[in-house]
Formats: structure tokens, sequence, C-alpha cells
């Protein structure tokens, strides 16, 4: 049952080019009327219970029916002007029913958990419409548009056509997918590949739009029309996996019809048969009316959602917020894990993880890095931060550096103590020809077949060493990884836009085999859609704007949440709020006892329903036992599904495989 309500058909909004703002619950309506009709019925239950005179709770019992009611049997009134019928207008009659025959506070359950769907799924539903119109504003309104002159035009990025140039000053954003036709610049590209550094960038190089340019102007031929450029393909593609209907939907659709159509035509041959063969009109009344609340699924709505809603509240209290039940619920099918790397398994800043002088240079370690963390001081860049930063945690005291120069895409120059420092890309520095080229080239394949990013340093023109910088592995990703495997019989795939060396290095290390590494957002799409093809329910763990796109294809997608990028965090499923990779296997395994509940809970529900409709239909069922046994029904489902919300759930979860 609540399933099919949070599973209506999703409203479609034109994305828009305006700023994203988190969806508040408030301003939705759903959500009103939802709280509305809660807070009247729990005003109203402790005055009915205690016997307070009928009209102060009965007024309040009506404002719970309107309030929670009627949007649900206005929907239902318009489904069957479409010759549909519907739970929504279903349990509206059997809620009425209810209250037909005095059991008012039957009824008014039924509104408040059904508004409280409703309100689910219309802030679900909100929150990827935001999440796509936000993508929108990765890539800038306008550009500057050099004309064959060399005069400058500001002109809208849509109006941008394939062949036209334009120009990127530092700071700015680019404005359309092309190729370098001039100057040197770096690229933060983080959005697009997930590459944690900036990329160099100068003549004959690729630029994506939305990513940012840092330091020097770029003179940018268009290759792509504005709608074919990655970012738009981003945005198409998470419009069109937002929209898609998951199959168990369509399957509970095709259910509630047919569920709605028997139980009212049960319903009125229990009234009017007994009529025609002579029965009082009273009689008959009361006993459809009886079979209306013992045939209403008050049972089975409670059956599914304490489970999820407790597994919810419990995941939350722990780090991990889940979206919705129908979230929860799918978490437990995952069968399939991939995950980005750079700020999902790593915590996405640099660190230098080798410091290495050239032999015959008198330079030790230290030394090597005082100098480099002495030029690299003054700059913004981070891998001057990481440099910076491993010097300060030795305790290392770093001298002034003189007459600082940075080279975009190269490197930085400085002097210190004397000596003139270069400290930057080994390609670009290009130290002369000699025994101690060859020995520099040697160190520098050493550290990058080891994944690391190689930084070269220069005293006075001649190599002095190299430094190897890498990015930090999170705690735990191992044994999370390990937990995953054991959870799905399946080793976790990678995805990620970094290069291949660092990719297979890091994978070395958390026992993954399955590499796909310097990866678009759309391959990674691909690859998703590829396990999804064989049969699998894909999980997607990731981080960045690179990442939405996956997150979205998925069967679900996990973000992670304190280096998340706000749409990963909108556009994911679920968020892991304290970045500990161990509470996603632990959530899959809460989402699991919170099916394992629901299935018992409708077994308990199913022969309740079934018992006390056979009871009414075969022989003569007393109303108050049919209200007994159904609210007992209800309840007892009720209190099985909250076990989730004790804090042993979640240690059995976070627990060893």
């Amino acid at each position: 049952m609540p399933s099919a309500v949070l599973q209506r058909p999703p409203r479609t909004t034109a994305p828009r080019r305006t700023v994203p703002r988190r969806t508040r619950v408030l301003a939705l309506a759903e959500a009103r009327w939802a709280a509305a009709a809660t807070t009247a019925f729990l005003l109203a239950l402790p005055l009915q219970l205690t016997g307070a005179p009928a009209w102060t709770w009965g007024v309040l019992h009506a404002v719970a029916y309107v309030t929670g009611g009627w949007e649900p049997a206005w929907s239902g009134l318009r489904a069957l002007r479409a010759r549909t019928l519907d739970v929504d207008l279903l349990m509206i009659v059997a809620a009425l029913g209810a209250a037909a025959i005095g059991q008012v506070l039957d009824g008014a359950l039924l509104i408040v958990i059904f508004a409280c769907s409703g309100a689910l799924e219309a802030l679900a539903t909100a929150r990827t419409e935001d999440s796509v119109r936000g993508l929108l504003t990765l890539a800038p309104e306008t550009a500057t548009r050099l004309a064959p002159d060399g005069t400058e035009q500001r002109v809208a990025t849509a109006d941008l056509a394939v062949g036209d140039v334009v120009l990127v000053r530092p700071g700015e954003r680019v404005g359309a997918d092309g190729r370098v036709l001039d100057g040197a610049g770096e690229a933060d590209q983080a959005t697009i590949t997930g590459e944690p550094l900036p990329v160099p960038k100068e003549p004959g190089d690729e630029v994506f739009a939305g990513t940012l340019n840092g330091t020097g102007a770029l003179t940018v031929r268009v290759e792509r029309d504005a709608g074919d450029s990655v970012i738009a393909r981003i945005v198409a593609m998470v419009a069109e996996a937002s929209g898609t209907k998951a199959p168990t939907q369509l399957f509970i659709e095709r259910v509630e019809q047919r569920y709605s159509v028997g139980m009212v035509a049960v319903t009125l041959g229990v009234f009017v048969v007994p009529l025609l063969l002579g029965a009082e009109l009273t009689r008959s009344l009361l006993r459809a009316m009886t079979f209306m609340i013992v045939a209403s699924p008050c049972a089975v709505v409670l059956a599914t959602m304490p489970p999820l809603l407790s597994a919810i509240a419990n995941a939350g209290r722990h780090g991990v917020l889940v979206k919705s039940a129908v979230v929860m619920e799918r978490l437990g099918r995952v069968d399939a894990v991939a995950f980005d790397k750079t700020g999902t398994l790593t915590e996405g800043t640099p660190e230098v993880a080798a410091v290495r002088p050239l032999p015959g240079t008198g330079l030790d370690e230290e030394t090597l890095l005082i100098l480099a963390a002495a030029a690299e001081r003054p700059s913004e860049h981070p891998l001057a931060r990481a440099l910076v930063a491993a010097a300060h945690a030795r305790g290392l005291r770093l001298p002034a550096a003189e007459e600082f120069t940075a080279s975009p895409g190269t490197g930085v120059r400085a002097t210190v103590d004397g000596a003139r420092i270069a400290v930057g890309s080994p390609a670009r520095l290009r130290p002369a020809d000699g025994p101690a080229a060859a020995r520099t080239g040697a160190l520098v394949a050493e550290l990058e077949e080891a994944g690391h990013t190689a930084v070269l340093v220069l005293r006075d023109g001649a190599p002095a060493g190299v430094l190897g910088l890498t990015d930090r592995l999170r705690p735990g990703a191992a044994a999370a990884l390990a937990s995953l495997h054991a959870l799905t019989g399946r080793a976790p795939t990678l995805l990620t836009g970094d290069n291949p060396r660092a990719a297979a290095r890091l994978a070395a290390e958390v026992g993954i085999t399955d590499v796909r590494a310097g990866l678009l957002p759309e391959d990674k799409v691909g690859a998703v859609r590829a396990q999804e093809a064989a049969g699998r329910r894909v999980l997607v763990v990731g981080d960045g704007v690179n990442d939405v796109p996956a997150l979205a294809a998925a069967h679900t997608g996990i973000a992670m949440g304190r280096a998340g990028s706000d749409l990963a965090l909108e556009t994911a499923d679920a968020v892991v709020v304290r970045d500990e990779l161990g509470a996603v296997p632990a959530v899959l395994r809460l989402s699991r006892a919170a099916r394992r509940l629901v299935v018992q809970n409708l077994v308990v529900a199913a022969v309740f329903l079934s018992g006390l409709v056979v009871w009414d239909l075969a022989g003569d069922l007393p109303l108050p036992l049919g209200v007994l046994g159904h609210e007992g029904s209800t309840v007892l489902v009720g209190l099985n599904g909250l076990r989730l919300l004790r804090g042993a759930a979640w240690r059995r979860a976070a627990g060893p495989a």
C-alpha cells in the first residue's frame, strides 16, 4: 500500500535556469495538509480515549478527515471520471464507511497514514526536480566570443555555434565544449571527470563547458553545440533516469487497480444480495460496512511503513540519510556496487607520499621538502597546499621565498636561501639532457607507476629531486568493500575519471579487480546500464557532479555527505552524512532486515484480513469482533515494524558480515 501511494506518476516541471535551493518540507502543500491531519488526530485521540464529550473530539476528527482526505478524494474522483478506480478513492470510502457505523477513530487513522505517504512522495519528487534544475547552473549563461577582427562580444552561451572562438579568462567557467587554440592554464574539471587536481591546458587540449579555468587566459574553439555539451547531456540523462518508472511501481499499480475494483464489487454484493433475499436494510448495511472495515487495508499499510520508516530513523541517527521508504526498500535488493574514486573511496585531498632527492645533489628528504614547500607557499594550487602541509607536519621551518612567479600548467619559480628553485610538472620543466636527467626520468617513472602524481624540483636549473603526491584512502575503505562483497556476492567496481595508474593503485589497496578509469559521466552511466542489462541491481556510491548521471541511472544511489556536491546530495537516494564508508554495508543490511519484517507483517496482515473477510462473508461476524481483529492486527504489525528503531538493530547491521 505505501509503495502504491509513494509511487504515483511524478509531476514534471520544466527545468529553469535558477539557483537551486533545498526544498523545505512545509513548502509543499501535501506536507502541510498531512501535518494538519496528523495534528488534529493526535489532539482528538486522548480526548476520545478519556471519555470527553463527543463534540470535542468529533470536530477534531472531522478536521483530520477534511485536511487529510480532500486531496486523495479529489484525485480518486478524477481517476473515476477516467474510468479508473484506485486506492485513493477506496481509502476515503473505507474511512467514511467506518465513520458511518461509528468507527470514527479507524477512519481517521486511515486518512492520516494515507496523507503522510502522499507527503513523502511529493517531497521526493520535488527534490528530484530541484537536482535537474540545479545542473543547469553549472554552465555560465554568457561567454566572450572573439570576432574575426579580434573584438570581444558578450553573448549567451546558448547562441554559441561550432567553430566560434571564445576567450576564457582566469577564474571564469568555460562556456562550451571545445579545444584550446592559444594560451595555457589549468582547468578544474572535477565536476566532469572527477579528477582531484586541476588539469594543465595548452593548445590542442580539450576543455568542457562548466569547468573552471584557474590561472592563464585560454582561447577556445567551440566543437559542440550547447545542447550537445557534456554538461547538457548530464542534464538530459538525469531527467531521463528520474522520470523512469521502476518495474515494481508498475506491478503495484496493477495490483492496486484490481484490488480496488474487487473490494467495491464485493462490498456492493454484501449489501445488495441479502436485500434481494429479503434481509432488513439496516442489517444488510451493517454487514456491508463491517466488511468495508475488515477488508480495509490498515494492517497492510502498517505492515510496510513502520519497518521502513523505523529503519530510516535508525539510519539517520547513525549518519545515513535515506530519502524515502521506497529507497529503503530498494537498498535491500542491491546485488552489485560501483564506487567513484576521488572523494568517495579517497578523501579528495592530495598529500605527499614520497620525497626522493636525486643522488649526488647532497640533499636529504627534509631539505628537498623545505625547498619545494618554501617555493610553493605563496601559491594557492592544491599541490602547493599539500607540500606546505607535509613540511609543517614534519615540524620543518620554511624560509621566505622571493621573486615568486607561477606559470599555469608548468609550476612555480622562486628564490629560496639564495638558490633559484622551480617546482612543477616533469613534462613541462624538462631539465637538460644528461645523467641527472636520466636518473630524474627513472624516479618520475617509478612514482607514476606506483600511481602517484610526480612533481619535479629544480635547483639552479639542475634536477634536485622528485616528490610523489597521492590522494589519501578513506579509513575503513577496504573493510567496507569486503563487507559489500560478502553481502552482494560480487566484488565492487571502480568507476573513475582519474588516470588508469592511480586508479589501479587504489584498487589494489582495497581489493577491487574491476577497474574502469578515464571515464566521462556518460561512460559511467554506460557502465551502470551494462550491469543492469545483465540483470543486476546496481548501487552507485559517489560524491561529485560528475557522478550525478550514474547516481540517477542506477537502481539506487548513495552520496558522500561532507565532500559531496549539492547536486549529488540532491540526486542521490541516500546520503552518508559522516563520510563513513562502513555505513554503506550497514544500511544495506538494515534495509534487508526491514524487508524481512515487511514480509512477516504482510503475512500476518493477510491472515487476519482474509480470516475476518471469510468470517463476515460465510458467517455472521459481530462488529465488535471485526473491529477487534482489524485493530489488533494493525497494532501487531505496527509494533513488529517498530523493532528496527532500537539501537541493537543498527549494531547488528554494522557488525561483520
